[in-house]
């Protein structure tokens, strides 16, 4: 469902992803993990089609940068960017009509309801906290169904009653049969929910793990041995640099 081949990204000389390879078929959820500035939030707007870069990327075999492969891609930003002047009902109106949805007032009802905004229909997006453009955005992303959902960050800012309602419905997108790719730095949040995890650190896979191949590791565990190995590792002199 996505195909990512030898994906590579440059700000200038420094290389924010390199040479990533990475496949999410449908039904499956795939978890990216990382400190700041291993390269994650670069990976998923290249994969949105936000970004340049060389490679290719696919969604259900589309190129990501075709508007066949938007028509069937959600995604929840880590900043949410709400229209300031437009109310909450009037975003999920927007994306009916961007998307040219039919009958789907109802199904905007139920999102509403769920992230409990139906009392927030009539507030301007200039009004909203943190939380509730989280809300919104994630509204927004699912009312079009799509067959690719990606979210960066989503706990954020998210109240209680929002985390729970979004890892459930992580978990149903799963069931839906739905590709899914989930980046954060909560690693307990996902400890329950995923078929593939990627550890992210300088742009590059540092272990892909699966699931169905893991022999109950601790992801905790495996991420901290990971990233502080490529601290020591960056601290460590190479030869002729240490003092005599």
């Amino acid at each position: 469902m996505i195909v990512v081949k030898n994906l590579i990204k440059k700000y200038g000389k420094l290389k924010a992803n390199d040479g990533i390879n990475l496949t999410v078929n449908a039904g499956e959820i795939a978890i990216l993990l990382g400190p700041n500035g291993a390269g994650k939030s670069t990976l998923i707007k290249s994969i949105c089609g936000l970004l340049r870069f060389s490679g290719e990327v696919t969604i259900d075999g589309h190129d990501c940068r075709s508007i066949e492969a938007k028509k069937i891609l959600g995604y929840i930003p880590e900043f949410p960017t709400p229209f300031p002047m437009l109310t909450v009902g009037e975003h999920l109106e927007f994306i009916a009509r961007a998307y040219k949805l039919t009958d789907w007032e109802d199904r905007a009802e139920a999102l509403l309801k769920r992230f409990e905004l139906d009392d927030k229909r009539n507030k301007l997006g200039k009004e909203l906290s943190k939380g509730m453009q989280q809300k919104i955005s994630v509204c927004c992303a699912l009312l079009p169904d799509p067959k690719v959902v990606i979210f960066d960050e989503p706990l954020v800012g998210l109240d209680p009653h929002g985390i729970r309602e979004l890892k459930a419905v992580i978990d149903e997108l799963k069931q839906q049969g739905k590709a899914v790719i989930v980046s954060t730095h909560i690693i307990d949040s996902v400890e329950e929910s995923w078929d593939m995890t990627l550890i992210m650190n300088k742009g590059k896979f540092a272990r892909e793990i699966r699931r169905s191949e893991s022999s109950g590791e601790d992801l905790e565990e495996i991420y901290f041995a990971i990233i502080d190995e490529g601290k020591v590792a960056a601290e460590k002199p190479e030869e002729g640099d240490v003092d005599r």
